[in-house]
């Protein structure tokens, strides 16, 4: 009894553990539904379709543990994008390791850009990213000129996403890359502590030596950076570059994040927790028309789960305070 009381209490006490229980319910009860659905193809396409809300929620998760937050940056990817599409549309660029570059570093130069103006100009996350949301998604529209880029237009590139490196899908092994890294980074280094440190306590953050408003600005570089780098994986993935390319898609790169426990007023979070809730969105996307729900009503379903398991992480949340306030007590 009493070991089973601990099991209980590992479960009910650690996010990531009842994240990886929702997880494992899903898949079983859609694969009763969709037998196809476990599939190793099935499995790789879903990864594939989904790596670029996957790889930018870890930029988001950054954001949000320092507290702030970025609507931008699926205008950063149609900015992105976009630029790729016509380099190659117009016979500028066709080198794909260029042209991830020149993808990369746009989305660095935008991210930048946001951070300067929040991190030393002091404007709110939130006005700051609304206002850079219509000016890079209007960059993106000014760069297409009434133009957009189909498959024909992208010759080779497009075949990137159908590439393998070891057996991997190319994207699918891009996206894995970026969580092992920052796993590593979050975990292990001195970036990934003052990330914490920062969206902890930011005035004992800074007291402690530790230069505030410089990593808020790596921080939105870095964010700026992924959704740059995921610009260029979205035009090899759908095979086609447009100005409102993934219009919205920061609100589900945000719902992973809070799915994933990662919390909204910063300095607690985790890589695994954000993989966890971005891999339960991508579940969601993909099962809800294989179950045979109807596409005007899978919004209303897809809300109705995410709010489930934000409340689940929520309990869960209480109950690992209120261990650690009887731990003090003993």
């Amino acid at each position: 009894m009493k070991d089973n009381k601990s099991i209980w209490k590992k479960i009910t006490g650690s996010r990531e553990a009842s994240l990886l229980i929702v997880l494992i319910i899903l898949c079983v009860v859609i694969s009763f539904r969709s037998p196809s659905f476990m599939t190793l193809k099935s499995i790789t396409d879903m990864l594939k379709n989904n790596a670029v809300i996957m790889i930018m929620t870890l930029g988001m998760l950054g954001v949000l543990l320092l507290g702030g937050i970025d609507i931008s940056i699926a205008s950063t990817l149609a900015f992105s994008g976009m630029t790729v599409g016509m380099l190659l549309k117009y016979n500028i660029v066709e080198n794909a390791f260029l042209l991830f570059l020149i993808a990369i570093g746009l989305g660095a130069l935008c991210g930048l850009v946001v951070g300067l103006v929040i991190a030393k100009g002091k404007v709110l996350p939130i006005i700051a990213t609304m206002g850079f949301m219509y000016i890079y998604r209007g960059l993106a529209y000014l760069i297409g000129n009434s133009q957009w880029a189909s498959a024909e237009n992208l010759g080779e590139f497009k075949n990137f996403a159908l590439g393998k490196v070891l057996g991997i899908n190319n994207v699918v092994l891009i996206m894995l890359l970026c969580y092992v890294i920052f796993f590593i980074v979050m975990k292990w280094t001195k970036i990934g502590r003052k990330v914490y440190a920062v969206g902890s306590n930011r005035e004992a953050a800074a007291i402690s030596g530790i230069n505030t408003s410089n990593v808020e600005l790596m921080v939105y570089t870095v964010m700026g950076t992924l959704a740059g780098l995921c610009g260029a994986l979205a035009v090899a993935v759908y095979s086609s570059a447009q100005p409102n390319m993934l219009y919205g898609k920061e609100m589900d790169v945000i719902a992973a994040c809070v799915i994933g426990g990662v919390s909204m007023t910063g300095g607690r979070g985790s890589v695994v927790g954000a993989f966890l809730g971005s891999l339960i969105l991508a579940i969601i996307a993909k099962a809800l028309p294989l179950v045979g729900i109807d596409s005007i009503a899978q919004n209303t379903v897809k809300g109705v789960i995410i709010l489930v398991v934000v409340i689940l992480n929520v309990v869960t949340q209480r109950v690992m305070d209120k261990n650690n306030l009887k731990g003090r007590e003993m």
